[in-house]
């Protein structure tokens, strides 16, 4: 039996999503809670990976069991039950056995939150960067983004992907009151720290350390040195994916 369970998680206590040897993870939790239930060896599958300190508000993942799960509604309860509190569970459902949590996926959209003023009660959930930044000139330089296919020049090198090509259908930068920003985009895949290469460089251009001819020229050079630093983990969320 295949089984998709839609999760959510504050990451700032963990080295990421996928698991690894040198510190706790989120998929490390969640296999350990599930095959406790199960009394099987769990390996989930999630929609995508997320970096050490990125949160999601939404995350999916499949796993496969030997026996059906007959009450899925008190199984989520009991996952709860035995994941810490920054880890939440919102719901479990049977799948096609052919389903992928990463492959059946057609988008996936990231939210980066920022503050210009520093906030106590937020450090871990914003990016506090106290600066004026130009929205217009960083909204005009993001639509190029909507024309690129290959983000070499916003991706870790040396990783195991295949291919940097990429299908970006929102990119756009919003305030909702004073203070606050908010960089939502949304594509069919994503790379790694990419989000946060993009968001790095658009902030450059809002503070006018860069134009946006020096944006495009900076995608067409896909040389990830060229971009600008990424930006810090705790500002960015998985916000959500679709089937």
């Amino acid at each position: 039996m295949r089984y998709l369970i839609t999760f959510a998680y504050r990451g700032t206590n963990y080295h990421g999503w996928q698991v690894q040897p040198n510190g706790v993870t989120v998929q490390q939790l969640l296999d350990e809670a599930i095959s406790t239930l199960t009394r099987e060896e769990i390996h989930s599958i999630g929609a995508g990976r997320t970096d050490a300190g990125v949160h999601a508000k939404m995350m999916t993942a499949h796993f496969d069991t030997e026996k059906e799960i007959k009450d899925i509604d008190n199984f989520a309860y009991k996952i709860n039950k035995i994941l810490p509190e920054d880890i939440a569970v919102f719901k479990l459902e049977d799948v096609a056995d052919d389903f992928s949590a990463r492959f059946s996926a057609t988008s996936r959209t990231y939210r980066y939150y920022i503050t210009t003023k520093k906030d106590a009660f937020a450090s871990d959930q914003m990016a506090y960067i106290a600066l004026n930044f130009d929205i217009d000139k960083m909204n005009d330089a993001a639509q190029i983004l909507l024309e690129t296919e290959d983000f070499t020049s916003f991706s870790k090198v040396n990783t195991d992907t295949k291919t940097n090509i990429c299908n970006v259908t929102k990119a756009e930068w919003t305030s909702p009151c004073e203070g606050k920003l908010i960089f939502e985009i949304t594509a069919n895949r994503f790379l790694r720290n990419m989000v946060r290469a993009i968001v790095g460089t658009l902030l450059d251009v809002g503070r006018n350390k860069i134009t946006k001819e020096d944006f495009r020229r900076i995608i067409e050079k896909k040389d990830r040195c060229s971009a600008s630093t990424s930006a810090p983990a705790c500002g960015l969320y998985l916000e959500d994916i679709t089937y």
